[in-house]
Order: C-alpha cells, then structure tokens, then sequence
C-alpha cells in the first residue's frame, strides 16, 4: 500500500543518532502505531521494546539480529522482522525510506 488513511500523525519528530535517523508517528483508529521516516546513510544499533517489523520503502540496507552472526541485505519492497526486547544493527546503503510496525 502507497498510503495510510485515516489516521493521525504526530507533528513533532523522533529524531535519533544525531538527526541520522528521522522519523514521524501514525497513530490507527484501532489503537495501533507505526513510525515512517528515513535512515541518512550509516551504521547503527537501534533496541527494541516490542516486536517490529520493518518494511523498506525505497533504499537499500544490510541488517544484523542480536545474537546473529551474519548480515542480511534488504531492498525496496523487502522487510525483516525483530523480537521484541531486542537489537539490531543497520548500516545503510544509501538513503533508507522505511516504516516500522509494531506489535
């Protein structure tokens, strides 16, 4: 799906990592959120509260789970999920449009 209707987005930003991750909250009528934003060009290690799952929009990107020793490349259209009470690391490609859903 190219959109969300519906829903309310919070105006103020989440900015993380120095402004190298940007991203805006969607909040559902069900209750439900999901954040949409971008990841500038680099590598860094996000923890997680609840599961996510993490779809890419555009951009490329190579993704490490917590506790995993390989790499895995994701690419526009591609997603990977991550438990909750987790990490990952992520090094950017390039400019990473993404939405994150949660559990």
């Amino acid at each position: 799906m190219s959109q969300f209707d519906n829903v309310s987005v919070v105006k103020k930003s989440n900015v993380y990592f120095d402004g190298r991750c940007v991203s805006h909250s969607v909040l559902f009528a069900d209750g439900s959120k999901k954040t949409i934003g971008v990841i500038f060009p680099s590598s860094l290690t996000f923890n997680t509260g609840a599961p996510e799952i993490m779809e890419v929009i555009g951009g490329r990107c190579r993704v490490q789970l917590a506790g995993e020793s390989t790499w895995q490349e994701y690419a526009t259209g591609q997603s990977f999920s991550v438990p909750g009470n987790s990490s990952f690391q992520i090094e950017t490609l390039e400019l990473l449009d993404y939405v994150c859903h949660f559990a």
